[in-house]
Formats: C-alpha cells, sequence, structure tokens
C-alpha cells in the first residue's frame, strides 16, 4: 500500500479569508515503511502572513519572495500524491487549504486524485478520548523524540506525524528508509504485544548544516526577524 503523510503551512487560519499555502510537504510510505521519496516547497503566497501564523512556523513573506507560486508547482504535487492514501493531522484543515488553491486554477480537489484520507486526530481522538491529541501531546505519549521541533515545519512534521501513525495503527514503529536487497520487517514483529522503541529522529550534521542555512537566509531577508533562529540561539 502506497500512503502519503502530509502537511501544510499557511498564512492564516482560513482559506475563505484569502490565506494561502506556504509550505507543502508529503513523505511517501510504502508497505509501513518509508521509502526516503518526499516532496517539499516553499511558495511565494502574494500575500501578508498574519502575526499568529508568524508566531507558529517562522516563515517570513521576505524569505518567500522568490519561491514559486502554488500555480508553478501543482501538476508536481498531484502527480506525487496520486492515488495514494493520505495521513493528516487535522485533515480538513489541509484539505480545504489545498482544494482552495487548486480551485483558484480550475483543478479537481485533492479526493479526486487520492485515495482514502485518514485523520490521526480523529484517530487520537477515539483511541485517547478526553486527552490532549496534538503532534506533540502523540510524540510524547508514544515516546517519539520531537526535541528538534521548536517551530511548525511541514517535512519534520510529516517525519513526527509518520511515527505516531505507525505507533497508534500497532504496527511497524521504527522507519527504515527502503534500500536494495532489504527485505521487510522482521519476522515475528507483526502482531507482537510489545511495542519497539522508536527511533529518535533526530537529523543528521548535514541535514543540520542545511536546516542552520535556510534560518540564516531567512534572518539575512527578514532583517533579523527569523523566531526560530532566534529559538536556537537561546
Amino acid at each position: 500500500m502506497r500512503q502519503i503523510i502530509l502537511d501544510t503551512e499557511t498564512t492564516g487560519l482560513d482559506p475563505r479569508q484569502g490565506h494561502r499555502v506556504i509550505e507543502i510537504a508529503a513523505v511517501e510510505m510504502v508497505n509501513r515503511r518509508l521509502t526516503g521519496n518526499h516532496f517539499h516547497r516553499y511558495l511565494n503566497p502574494e500575500r501578508d502572513i498574519e502575526e499568529g501564523a508568524l508566531q507558529v512556523h517562522g516563515i517570513t513573506r521576505e524569505f518567500l519572495q522568490d519561491k514559486p507560486k502554488f500555480s508553478d508547482i501543482a501538476a508536481e504535487f498531484l502527480e506525487f500524491v496520486q492515488g495514494a492514501e493520505l495521513i493528516i493531522h487535522n485533515a480538513p484543515f489541509d484539505t480545504a487549504f489545498l482544494n482552495a488553491e487548486l480551485a483558484m486554477h480550475d483543478l479537481n480537489a485533492l479526493q479526486a486524485c487520492t485515495g482514502e484520507i485518514v485523520d490521526t486526530l480523529v484517530m487520537a481522538r477515539n483511541l485517547h478520548p478526553g486527552q490532549r491529541n496534538s503532534l506533540d501531546a502523540l510524540c510524547k505519549r508514544y515516546g517519539v523524540d520531537n526535541s528538534t521541533r521548536t517551530l511548525h515545519g511541514a517535512l519534520l512534521d510529516c517525519e513526527l506525524l509518520a511515527q505516531v501513525y505507525l505507533a497508534m495503527t500497532r504496527g511497524q514503529e521504527t522507519l527504515v528508509m527502503d534500500a536494495p536487497g532489504q527485505g521487510g520487517p522482521a519476522a515475528g514483529t507483526r502482531g507482537s504485544r510489545q511495542r519497539p522503541r522508536p527511533l529518535p529522529a533526530a537529523p543528521s550534521e548535514p541535514e543540520r548544516a542545511a536546516h542552520l542555512e535556510v534560518l540564516k537566509q531567512i534572518e539575512q531577508e527578514s532583517g533579523g526577524a527569523c523566531l526560530w533562529l532566534q529559538e536556537q540561539a537561546g
């Protein structure tokens, strides 16, 4: 089964008020294993970003000025998610924004080209009624290391949600990238009652360096307003 874990960041809370998508991330999982294949783009929304949203993700309009518009990447994005089951935390939020973007360009709604959409927030509320079921709360509950998540970021959130989803569905919970000659899950893991300890989600040194370069670019283009870089410095 091909599944796509998907997340977005936006300029505000309501696409009906003209708010736009500014970041899309989609991570591929086949037969409950991450393949290493992903789609990730920052987008120029051609409008201001609300202060409340900026506090959440730290992505400034200055950083997005030279990024592609949604129309530039729509076909590539739809091709990536074609036919896959989508896994989204609070799915109505992300699908409403993506469908609004698609409608602006006379394209069919997301549901027309994908399989089922699984809302992990609904799953979590059914499994843990009356408890906090944010992504951070679920990471803590299932032992997923989210220590690098100081602000929201679509790609990191997809990677964390993948681990949370596997834990919630009681399947394979350590994410191993597929490699040539690599087999399926180890014998005896299916149906095991003892949950293996998940692998930490900490990035590699090259990934840290690349991430820092992006933050420095945001800092320079925003005149020192990169909240994420300030958080890390603190």
